[in-house]
């Protein structure tokens, strides 16, 4: 019925994809300016509205080059209050990054990262500010094509491949089909660990859109929960009784793993990016109150968490535990991944007099940018 009534709204879905299609022919025909930074620049983004997994694979990417290179990550900084270019610090908070980047910058506190509404502009004060970074990561960037990145991994989810998905309002994607061109890497996340390879192949074969692309797959891994302010650890066993609390795009795969690993679970589900309010606190401390059963816990995501610390004098003493999530490579596809990455960078590295003179350059075109705004 609901799928039925996704139909009616094909002519708003018509007019929204003639407008990307538009902008998609103009920057493709050099009508509209993308400027190309001679720089290693890795982006990381998808098709559509949400939910594959695009902070967690910049996770992975980190942790692939954080010993071998200095790594900055540039992300928009979605649903913050702040403007312009940010420099996450100490003192920091979601209000201030965001909610996805303030969960990078809490688990890699020694990573650069800054964000900015235009990469155009922040990509350079990375540069100015921090001139010994070797490749900057480009969060969720895939439609931003004002700058051209050297290195596009596109993701898609298994259960949504963009192939088989519909322009916004009647499917999620927010971008053509045909842009996946682009993408010099496809992740397929969220895939089952059991996946054979007869289908494997079959799904490679659509999502690609030429031979050259390198076509891997993920399924999720979940570690054990740790206390939201603690870190204490905690594991799930069939005898725990959950209230769920979830403010992200696609909560399914979560909703999955608790029915296999818990007794019962509760949700409360907010929209993505979701700020949490005194209301909803006390809704969220209600609904947990009202639970009759003695084992119970809360249980939340990584990204709605760093939007509930802001009530650390309210909710403290609660039991209630952060489920950390990653991407699982498959057929020992990590390894293979981290080597594509770093032939990108050592292709892609300059001289340092020559890299030294475009940040400059670059950063003066920053400062005129920032002084319109």
């Amino acid at each position: 019925m609901l799928q039925s009534f996704r139909y009616l709204f094909f002519p708003f879905s018509f007019l929204y994809g003639l407008i990307i299609r538009t902008r998609n022919f103009l920057f493709d025909r050099k009508i509209l300016a993308s400027t190309q930074f001679h720089f290693p620049l890795i982006c990381v983004g998808n098709l559509a509205m949400g939910g594959t997994g695009k902070t967690p694979m910049v996770e992975e990417i980190i942790r692939m080059l954080i010993n071998e290179k200095k790594i900055a990550v540039l992300s928009r900084g979605y649903m913050r209050k702040s403007k312009g270019v940010v420099f996450a610090a100490a003192d920091c908070t979601a209000i201030d990054i965001g909610d996805e980047p303030m969960q990078i910058h809490q688990k890699f506190p020694d990573v650069v990262l800054a964000v900015s509404e235009e990469r155009l502009v922040g990509i350079p004060q990375i540069l100015h500010q921090f001139p010994q970074t070797e490749v900057i990561v480009l969060d969720d960037a895939f439609q931003h094509r004002k700058v051209q990145a050297g290195l596009n991994i596109m993701l898609t989810e298994y259960s949504n491949l963009f192939t088989r998905d519909y322009m916004f309002p009647v499917g999620d994607l927010r971008d053509e089909r045909k842009s996946s061109k682009r993408a010099e890497i496809i992740v397929i996340t969220k895939s089952p660990t059991s996946l054979d390879q007869l289908t494997k192949e079959k799904m490679i074969k659509e999502v690609r859109s030429d031979q050259k692309q390198k076509i891997f797959f993920t399924s999720i891994s979940y570690s054990q929960p740790s206390h939201l302010f603690s870190q204490e650890n905690i594991k799930l066993d069939a005898n725990q009784h959950v209230l769920l609390v979830s403010g992200i795009a696609n909560p399914e795969p979560l909703k999955k793993y608790l029915t296999e690993k818990v007794a019962s679970f509760e949700m409360l589900r907010y929209r993505d990016h979701h700020i949490f309010t005194t209301d909803d606190l006390n809704d969220i401390k209600n609904t947990f109150e009202r639970m009759s059963e003695d084992k119970k816990i809360m249980i939340t995501t990584e990204k709605d968490a760093v939007r509930l610390q802001k009530f650390r004098r309210e909710i403290e003493g609660f039991p209630i535990y952060v489920l950390p999530i990653r991407h699982e490579f498959h057929d020992a596809g990590e390894q293979d991944f981290k080597r594509i990455l770093l032939n990108y960078i050592k292709q892609t590295k300059r001289s340092e007099e020559h890299t030294s003179e475009l940040q400059s350059r670059q950063y003066l075109v920053c400062r005129l940018l920032l002084e319109k705004k």
